[in-house]
């Protein structure tokens, strides 16, 4: 909490972090302010996951091809909203919640603006800027916004794996380092127009462009059980990544004289075209370490085209002095043309590897209708019993297949989605609430693509098409209680999931080892979350979150040995400061738990982060220092046992790096609020 905006605003469906209140993240993406977020755990090779899971992530309330964090810089961002049990008003394709990134946007008065730079350095160095600007009138409000960052940074993994049956492939000893080049720019442009009180038509657009330079090199030791060299390799990457969206907005809101009576509608469409390419460069080499034989080169291309495509539309009336009935329909529309391509280099000339080479195109589109009754009961005035009944509808029709027919499949189904939930006031800053809802993982399209990455030959992966949608039953008990200076949020939750998807690892026969998407049986998860907010002095506030379930994966029917159960927790620490007048120092701790895999286990992570800003003059200027990562200790990996091969992987980025910035508004009328994320959330 800060003593302007509180940190953390407690919703009835979860609740909103303010990203102006996470100082940790300046200069940074939508990744680093979610990292510092409770309940939210991110590893260090950027998952997302919520109670375990990977949420649905949407940008302003909208599906969109922006849903990785990292395309967003934090400076873009006004808040960040957790909706961890939703209603038949949302997406049911929501495992474990939803994760809302509401943009900035200004409501002030006259023309405002602010511009911001950054520079920092970690192994490599990295620079960002940013420039808003805003006329509001009676009737019109204009604004445009440019984001960019460009950051390097370097990467070491090392692996081994033994393959118990393989005398000629037991052992394999691998090294990777790697030098990537990230860059992002955004440009945003929003229109308001509203010729009455009562009418608001609005415009927004988005433009996003990111890159990848990334420059790899890859050792791979194989050994003989008698501990003999089989071969070593060295294999040199350079992968050119280039990444455009383009996405629209068009909003209409509609106001009635009776303010529990309202309309929306909205149609948005986000467009991408990705470009990635990759020269490939391996040579043999003998035990000691001395090339041997020709080097081989090979070049593979990804090009994808793809579109996520909205319409909807609610409204909402009383159905009596107490009760309210919110209806509406959602149509997305999703396709992709992914085309992958491998080449070989034979006397000269590279010659495309039809065996590995296709093209995969998927259609999806998503029909759904919903209805919704809110009504509330009880002996006081303030009706302290609220409650809430509802169904959602989904018709799913969707299709892919690959040029040369390998990859062919449909899959349509209507499925209804249940709702429920029910709160008792005991006073109006206390309250405890019970709520149900069935819903829906369908994979992504990421998941579905059959394409197979050969950058590692012995560790390839790929997407599967056969893929089935999760079907999860999720049940919640919560509690929230304010005072003057503290406040308490903590829920119990279960969430069953039927076909749930989960990667998993396959050795081949000659040694590799194959990793994909998998449906196993089903999965069981139950725990406990809690959020707890304290200011006790002026000086000083904290925000302390601890989650603690336990998972139990039951994939028998793939493999006897994927029968996994551990207990898991995250914990999080948020701490500000103010040392002196117009100052606030920000010091962050996270821990995440090892997590159960089908085969294994994902490794503890944890790491600590520093913030610091001081306003400058007459408080229309900002100095910041970040400091991420403070004790180098942010690192990934996992561990596999199964009956056939045992493998560890262990990885560490140039996490920790320092950060200044300098932040300038212009004007009195928009003061701080463009530098403290203050920005109206109203879509």
């Amino acid at each position: 909490m800060t003593s302007q905006k509180k940190l953390i605003e407690k919703t009835p469906q979860g609740f909103i972090v303010n990203a102006a209140a996470n100082i940790t993240a300046t200069g940074g993406t939508a990744t680093d302010i979610l990292k510092n977020t409770p309940t939210i755990s991110v590893d260090a090779e950027g998952a997302i996951t919520l109670r375990g899971k990977t949420p649905l992530i949407l940008i302003n309330g909208r599906n969109s091809n922006l849903s990785n964090p990292d395309e967003i810089p934090a400076s873009s961002i006004e808040s960040i909203e957790i909706i961890n049990n939703p209603t038949a008003k949302y997406d049911a394709n929501a495992e474990s919640g939803i994760i809302n990134i509401k943009l900035k946007k200004n409501k002030q008065n006259g023309t405002n603006g602010a511009v911001a730079l950054g520079a920092g350095l970690g192994s490599r160095g990295r620079i960002n800027s940013s420039f808003l600007v805003n006329q509001k009138t009676k009737k019109w409000n204009l604004g445009l916004g440019y984001d960019n960052r460009f950051a390097g940074r370097t990467r070491k993994i090392n692996g081994s794996r033994t393959n118990f049956y393989m005398p000629d492939e037991y052992l394999l000893n691998q090294k990777r380092q790697d030098k990537r080049l990230e860059q992002l720019q955004n440009l945003k442009f929003n229109a308001d127009f509203s010729p009455d009180t009562k009418n608001t038509f609005s415009f927004e657009a988005i433009g996003n462009m990111e890159g990848q330079d990334n420059n790899e090199s890859l050792n791979s030791a194989l050994y003989k059980q008698n501990n003999d060299l089989n071969s070593n390799t060295n294999r040199h990457s350079i992968e050119i990544e280039r990444s455009k969206v383009a996405e629209f907005a068009m909003d209409y809101n509609r106001k009635f004289n009776n303010e529990r009576k309202t309309l929306s509608a909205n149609i948005t469409s986000s467009i991408n075209r990705d470009r990635e390419n990759t020269n490939i460069t391996s040579q043999s080499l003998d035990k000691y370490d001395i090339g041997t034989g020709n080097t081989w080169y090979q070049r593979t291309h990804n090009y994808e085209n793809g579109n996520v495509s909205t319409a909807k539309l609610d409204y909402a009336f009383p159905a009596s002095k107490r009760a309210i009935i919110e209806t509406g329909y959602k149509g997305i529309y999703r396709s992709i043309h992914a085309d992958f391509q491998t080449s070989d280099l034979v006397n000269n000339i590279y010659v495309v590897n039809t065996g590995a080479s296709n093209i995969f195109k998927f259609n999806e589109q998503v029909h759904a209708a919903y209805v919704q009754y809110s009504s509330s009961f009880g002996k006081t005035v303030t009706e302290n019993w609220k409650y809430d009944v509802g169904v959602r509808a989904e018709q799913v029709l969707n299709d892919g297949n690959t040029q040369s027919n390998s990859t062919k499949f449909t899959n349509n189904y209507l499925k209804l989605f249940p709702t429920a939930s029910l709160v008792y006031y005991h006073t109006a800053d206390e309250y405890w609430k019970i709520s149900y809802g069935k819903r829906i993982n369908r994979p992504g399209l990421g998941q579905l693509n059959p394409f197979t990455d050969i950058t590692d030959s012995l560790n390839p992966h790929s997407g599967n098409p056969n893929l089935k949608p999760e079907i999860i039953h999720a049940m919640e008990l919560g509690y929230s209680k304010e005072w003057n200076k503290y406040s308490l949020s903590s829920n119990l939750f279960y969430r069953y999931a039927i076909n749930t998807i989960r990667q998993y690892s396959q050795l081949q026969p000659n040694g590799a080892n194959f990793t994909f998407p998998i449906n196993i049986g089903n999965a069981t998860t139950y725990g406990i979350e809690n959020v707890f907010n304290a200011k006790p002095s002026k000086l000083y506030d904290f925000n302390v979150s601890l989650s603690l379930f336990q998972q139990k994966l039951n994939g028998d029917n793939i493999s006897t040995d994927a029968v996994q159960s551990a207990f898991g927790w995250y914990a999080k620490l948020i701490n500000n400061f103010v040392l002196w007048k117009d100052s606030k120092l920000q010091v962050t701790g996270t821990y995440n738990s090892a997590l159960p895999t089908p085969q294994g286990k994902r490794i503890a992570q944890y790491f600590a982060d520093l913030g610091y800003q001081q306003k400058l003059g007459k408080s229309n200027a900002r100095l910041g220092l970040t400091v991420t990562d403070v004790f180098n200790t942010f690192k990934s990996g996992y561990i596999n046992n199964t009956p056939e091969f045992s493998n560890y992987r262990y990885g560490k980025a140039d996490t920790r790096a320092f950060i200044i910035t300098f932040a300038y508004f212009f004007k009195s009328a928009f003061k701080e609020k463009l530098l403290e994320n203050k920005f109206s959330t109203d879509y």
